[in-house]
This record gives structure tokens, sequence and C-alpha cells, in this order.
């Protein structure tokens, strides 16, 4: 049953808002699922760089990559300030550290281990009064964990925890081009509150990028398929018309 009383965490990237009838419920974990080069980590960073703009302290989890290469390799948006950064306002973390911290150098995690984690994140989000989370990848993660059984334990306890924080968390999840499903390992898609599928779409020796909202609880949505553009001024979605073409607004 869609709330419309649910307030909203507004993304910021134009046309997403319009596309989820006002922004995502706040405290929902959404999943944001593609394969690669469909642009999952441009519009997570968007995502929370217009959550800081808006002042709304947000953290970026990179579980791969270490943040300097991120932001090096980060599109050069023209309404992105640094003292967004060096205020705090927009803040990155590498998990690496965090594994060495606790003590979770190890290649495969116990259910204790996953306590210990989420009791991390958990704490850091609190204390620093983040509202706004990106976990890339939680795929990344869940290679360390040995069931679906421990994976479905881990995002519920992340996602229950951080729901009751106020903290609107984007799961970022990586997709082999012919997945059946819309996850690695078909838990995650069951779990989270709300799942936007990027793909690309080749279309007369082009190749687009595509958005669409496969679900997402607590709010009315579009479920039609977009292309989605990035550029120097932000992501732009526009709708795609029957046939592959898209409509020019």
């Amino acid at each position: 049953m869609v709330d419309g009383s649910r307030e909203r965490c507004k993304t910021g990237i134009a046309g997403m808002d319009s596309i989820l009838d006002g922004g995502i419920p706040r405290g929902n974990t959404v999943l944001i699922t593609g394969s690669c080069g469909t642009g999952k980590t441009t519009l997570s960073l968007e995502f929370l760089v217009h959550g800081a703009i808006m002042g709304e302290r947000s953290m970026y989890i990179s579980v791969t990559e270490v943040p300097e290469k991120l932001l090096e390799n980060m599109i050069d948006y023209e309404f992105f300030d640094k003292k967004l950064i060096d205020e705090k306002k927009l803040i990155f973390v590498d998990l690496q550290e965090i594994y060495v911290k606790l003590g979770l150098e190890k290649l495969e995690f116990t259910l204790e281990d996953i306590n210990i984690l989420v009791e991390q994140i958990v704490k850091m989000v609190k204390e620093l009064g983040v509202e706004r989370l990106v976990i890339d990848s939680i795929t990344s993660i869940c290679y360390r964990l040995t069931s679906k059984e421990e994976i479905r334990e881990f995002i519920l306890h992340l996602g229950k925890e951080l729901s009751e924080l106020g903290c609107t968390t984007l799961l970022v999840s990586e997709l082999l081009p012919s997945a059946a499903g819309y996850s690695q390992y078909g838990v995650e898609e069951a779990i989270a509150d709300g799942i936007i599928l990027l793909g690309n779409l080749e279309r007369r020796g082009d190749l687009l990028r595509t958005l669409q909202v496969i679900k997402m609880r607590g709010t009315t949505h579009s479920r039609a398929k977009y292309v989605m553009d990035l550029t120097s001024i932000g992501i732009l979605i526009a709708p795609l018309l029957k046939g592959g073409s898209v409509e020019v607004t």
C-alpha cells in the first residue's frame, strides 16, 4: 500500500524525482543494479552530491576502488564544489580500511563478522548524522559470504538499522548482461525496498544507457524504460519511445 504522506528524499537528478512521484521514500534501501558501464556509480555519486548541496550529510563507502581514484574519474560536474568534501558534507570511506580496523581481512565472513561490519557502518552513519548513503558495491561484500541465508541476513540487518536512522541507502549491485534477475545472487532484489535497473541498448549503431524503476515501496512510480545521458550538468533522463527512439524535450 502506498503511503502518500511519507517524506521524500529528492534525488536532485533531472527527471528521476518525477518518475518516483516526488523522490525516494526516506529511509528506503534501494538496489542500483546493472552491468558494467551502465552508469551505476555516476548515478549514485550524483545522488550524494545533490544531497550534500541540499544540506544532507552524504557518505560514499567504496568497496573496491580507493576514494582518490574515484574522485579523479568523477564527471566534472558544473554544480560540484570540492568544499562539500572539505566541510565533510560529502564523505568518502574506503571499506578496505574498515576491514583492517575490524580485523576482517579474510576471504569468507562468518555471521559474527557480518554483524560486526553492520554495527560499524551503522555507527558511522549515526555518529556523523549521515542521511544519504551509497555502498559500492554490495556485490563485492557478498562475495565474502558463504550462503544466500547470510546475504539475506546481512542486507536485512543493514537495511533495518539504517531505515530506523532515517538514512536513505543506495546499494550498487553488479549484474552480468545475461542475468535473468536483478541481482547477482537473487536474494538482494527481494529484500531491497526499491530496484533501479540500468542497462545498455544498441540503437542504430549507438549504445544508449537506459534506466527503469522496477519497484519502489512507499510510492507510485513509472515502470517505463528511459534513456539516461551522462553530462557535465548532471544525468539527463528522456522517455524511450516505441521502436527505441528518444523523445526530445
